[in-house]
């Protein structure tokens, strides 16, 4: 691009800063970038402290694209599971650092694997029976085999999964999931350490430090040119990914995504047998090696196709050469085994013809071309790239409703891990932090407090007079998590007075739950009249918009009895390894209002069924999401059976 004359340069940086524009609506702005890492880090953070408290169980932690802070609706959402008594060493000096009682202990064998990838040697016993089960000897020696940890483990995930890599895929409420079981170590493998010294220009070396002082993981896949392929295990850098990645400026995470677009909308759309060859995981460690070796001035919005411009190129590059070098294991060559031959070939010819095209190849990319198109139609337009003029207050607050309503709920509800989950949330409120990781504690704390009420031990009941010092801990409970939750959260109080035979005051419940979410101001999911919105609300505090305008859908866990009229549900999402159901907040509102009439006034009961029948058979989606339809009208037949049964 240097060769172009400066009127040509001065064009692209205009078209540059249209693109920027449109990718922060596309991706997110800064803001919207911060509140999603931030709601998902602080419910990690959560998850680590109750780990501590709870020695014999699996941490989860979110990675991939929606980990690093992209919702664009077509990702997988990636989840590792790893056993928290179970640690991966180095080498033996490092088992000094585990208490063998309680921690198993596996050595790391690299030697007889190719880079990047370890045999996993157990030297300590284990009291994991799925990890006992997949020892293999070698050499007089247990080896942990991936293969048989991986069947072990997928074989009791959702009926309708598939094995892809280390990775189990199913397709839950219309999102795809990828579920990774691994070990973690807290140490920096050895295969990686050439990386520490070769982090000069990028990223800071505390960034540097830290990535190395938080270990890696260990995922069940093999390398297909091992000779222990079904024993073998590669090392992941999943969570020193996503802090480069935080590490990045926001226009240089605008270009990683822009590389993503243009490989789902243009690379892989018109050749079959280049569809596989090229994943996002490629783009991604083209924009690591991108920044870190190119001594490149800022990015900024008006040289962002510049900087699109040179990582395409590199991929060109290395698509020619069959080599793309592991970010933290050069010796690791991504493209073994995957670009060689014909379909090498092919994908050569097609990269060749976008290279052709230079920059105006982005104008087969859907959701950019209309960015480009307007300022080439238009070369005076005023192209505006400030963030808060581009994004308004109500879609950051759209944001933030929808990740903490994500993110922002407890992963195992039994009691006791409920009632640490609130200390531990109470803590980290008290401390410096963000609105929004404040709002996705008190969101975490709220989910915590209604399991915990559901869960309280209530002795047969027949007068609403029965188990009186239980259900008044149970509603001190649920009173807490109302005033710290949102409209919706006001449903577990009704259905809890309802369960506990207190139906007048369940009605009165929902009646003010109604009026609340008759408001003009109303954000229900991610639908809000944004004018009326910010007319009532703009410039409020969060926990006033909380308290006043925002709602979602009910999230209920299968492990807890909540009313006896859901257990049959319930039961079905079971067999389906569902840990939980959805239903959506407008049937919840009328199946309760059903369900407490019924005792109180028939004729308000049929005309809450009515409103059921209508909003389940007729809703265009606004109030009922079409992948919640199946359950709404499960909730309907229940009612229906009842009415003809009185």
């Amino acid at each position: 691009m240097d060769s172009l004359s400066s009127t040509v340069l001065e064009k692209i940086r205009h078209i540059s800063e249209s693109v920027f524009g449109g990718m922060c609506l596309i991706v997110g702005t800064s803001q919207q970038v911060a509140i999603r890492r931030g709601v998902v880090d602080i419910v990690d953070e959560v998850e680590r402290r109750l780990g501590l408290e709870a020695n014999n169980h699996y941490n989860v932690m979110l990675s991939g694209s929606t980990r690093e802070g992209f919702r664009l609706g077509t990702s997988d959402i990636d989840n590792m599971y790893w056993l928290h008594s179970h640690r991966v060493i180095m080498d033996m000096s490092q088992s000094e650092y585990y208490n063998t009682a309680n921690t198993t202990i596996i050595l790391s064998d690299s030697s007889k694997s190719p880079p990047g990838f370890t045999l996993l040697r157990l030297m300590t016993p284990t009291t994991d029976r799925h990890v006992d089960f997949a020892c293999v000897g070698m050499n007089q020696n247990r080896y942990i085999s991936s293969e048989l940890y991986k069947e072990i483990h997928y074989s009791s995930l959702y009926p309708d999964s598939t094995l892809h890599g280390p990775c189990s895929k199913c397709v839950i409420d219309g999102k795809e999931y990828d579920f990774v079981f691994c070990f973690v170590s807290d140490f920096w493998p050895t295969c990686a350490r050439s990386w520490k010294e070769r982090s000069h220009s990028w990223p800071d070396p505390e960034v540097v430090d830290d990535i190395v002082r938080n270990g890696c993981h260990v995922v069940a896949i093999g390398s297909p040119f091992g000779n222990h392929k079904n024993e073998e295990w590669r090392v992941s850098f999943s969570r020193a990914e996503y802090k480069l990645v935080s590490a990045m400026n926001h226009c240089q995470f605008l270009t990683y995504g822009l590389l993503k677009l243009f490989l789902k909308e243009v690379i892989t759309q018109p050749l079959e047998d280049t569809d596989k060859l090229l994943c996002s995981y490629h783009i991604k460690t083209i924009v690591f090696w991108t920044i870190q070796q190119n001594t490149l001035p800022h990015w900024y919005p008006q040289n962002l196709l510049d900087r699109f411009w040179i990582c395409f190129k590199l991929l060109l590059k290395w698509v020619y050469e069959g080599n793309c070098p592991n970010f933290f294991v050069p010796e690791h060559n991504l493209f073994l085994s995957k670009i060689h031959g014909a379909a090498q070939y092919s994908l050569i010819r097609q990269l060749e013809e976008l290279y052709k095209k230079g920059l105006a190849c982005l104008l087969q990319s859907p959701s950019v071309k209309s960015y480009i198109l307007r300022v080439l139609h238009s070369p005076r337009l005023w192209i505006c790239v400030d963030e808060s003029i581009l994004v308004s207050e109500v879609y950051h607050d759209v944001t933030l409703s929808h990740e903490i309503n994500w993110h922002g709920r407890i992963k195992r509800p039994d009691q006791q891990q409920c009632i640490n989950a609130v200390i531990i949330a109470k803590q980290l409120i008290n401390s410096s932090l963000p609105v929004w990781q404040v709002s996705a504690l008190e969101k975490l704390k709220t989910s915590a407090l209604q399991c915990t009420a559901f869960q309280i031990d209530l002795p047969y009941m027949n007068t609403p007079n029965s188990a009186n010092k239980q259900i008044y801990i149970a509603d001190k409970m649920l009173q807490a998590a109302a005033e710290s939750g949102c409209i919706s959260d006001l449903l577990f109080t009704a259905m809890f007075y309802y369960k506990t035979l207190r139906y007048r005051k369940a009605v009165n419940v929902l009646e003010m739950t109604k009026i609340k979410l008759m408001q003009p101001y109303l954000m229900y999911n991610r639908q809000v009249d944004s004018d009326v919105y910010i007319g009532f609300l703009g410039g409020e505090a969060w926990s006033t918009k909380r308290q006043m305008a925002i709602a979602g859908d009910i999230v209920l866990y299968n492990s807890i009895s909540y009313i006896s009229e859901l257990m049959s549900v319930q039961q079905s999402a079971l067999q389906n390894n569902w840990p939980a159901i959805q239903i959506p907040l407008f049937v919840m509102l009328h199946f309760l209002e059903f369900l407490c009439y019924r005792h109180t006034d028939i004729t308000l009961a049929h005309a809450a069924l009515d409103e059921m029948k209508v909003l389940v058979h007729y809703d265009q989606g606004l109030r009922v999401a079409e992948q919640l339809k199946a359950i709404s009208r499960q909730i309907l037949r229940i009612c229906e059976q009842i009415i003809e049964n009185l």
